[in-house]
């Protein structure tokens, strides 16, 4: 395994744990791809839920990498498009340079965190938006991830949003909260979604979930949800490690290990097919 570092145009900074190519393993040369978008409510990258959640990724197969999107700790907010263009910037990043991650460019998935799960479905959202195209200088589907998982993310900017998230990221601007309430932007034709959450979370509550699972039922965009009765808000691996053991919780991994497997076509457990 080697790590990998480099600074994003924007001061982000994105950090890789790659399984390198072997003689033994041929079959798993060339991997599927995960990026970690840490929550901290645009003001910080939480280490909660950075390097233990790349390596459950980076154990079930998954080059792994984790984004220090720009926050406000490091910049005057309100950030308004900055941390969109560092997500789809690193999903780029890591298509364009394939070869040398060995990865597969078209499996590349986000895995996301409250403010980092807004950031990762946003990404999934709002990839085609003028303010990223131009800025990136693409005009086709290169910054759109191919999947998309979300623990507890916020999702709406309005009555149910979390308000350092919302305040940290558009300020008082109307019309980006508006562009920024994603439940609104939900369209046919998205990358499958991964949700969870806890009922009982109350800094961003439930409903955030819920929403966008509604919106992408009447689109019909694939989704998979799961809610937990019990658990308090950034609960990433729910266990000892990030101080909030949950046993029954820590069911996400493995069910959101198991959906992208097969979002993806990949596994460690069976014979290779198209992973490569």
């Amino acid at each position: 395994m080697r790590t990998y570092e480099t600074t994003l145009p924007g001061g982000a900074r994105l950090v890789g744990y790659l399984r390198e190519p072997t003689v033994e393993m041929p079959a798993y040369n060339i991997r599927p791809a995960v990026i970690i978008l840490p929550s901290g409510g645009y003001s910080h990258c939480s280490n909660r839920e950075s390097d233990p959640v790349a390596m459950r990724f980076l154990a079930a197969g998954y080059q792994t990498f984790v984004l220090y999107y720009t926050v406000t700790d490091l910049r005057p907010g309100p950030l308004r498009w900055q941390p969109m263009l560092d997500a789809a910037g690193a999903v780029l990043l890591l298509r364009r340079h394939a070869e040398e991650f060995h990865l597969n460019p078209d499996k590349i998935a986000l895995c996301g965190f409250s403010a980092g799960g807004h950031l990762a479905a946003c990404a999934a959202v709002l990839w085609d938006q003028p303010e990223v195209q131009q800025a990136l200088g693409i005009t086709g589907t290169e910054a759109r991830p191919n999947a998309v998982a979300l623990g507890y993310p916020v999702i709406t900017m309005g009555q149910y949003t979390h308000a350092g998230s919302a305040r940290n990221l558009a300020g008082e601007d109307a019309d980006l909260l508006a562009r920024m309430s994603l439940e609104n932007q939900i369209r046919p034709g998205l990358p499958p979604f991964f949700i969870w959450h806890t009922v009982a979370d109350r800094a961003v509550p439930v409903q955030n979930s819920l929403m966008l699972a509604d919106a992408l039922e009447a689109y019909d965009d694939s989704y998979e949800l799961h809610l937990f009765a019990r658990g308090d808000h950034g609960s990433s691996t729910c266990n000892a490690e990030v101080n909030t053991p949950m046993p029954h919780n820590a069911a996400w991994l493995p069910l959101c290990i198991g959906w992208l497997n097969e979002t993806l076509d990949f596994s460690l457990d069976t014979a290779p097919g198209g992973q490569g």
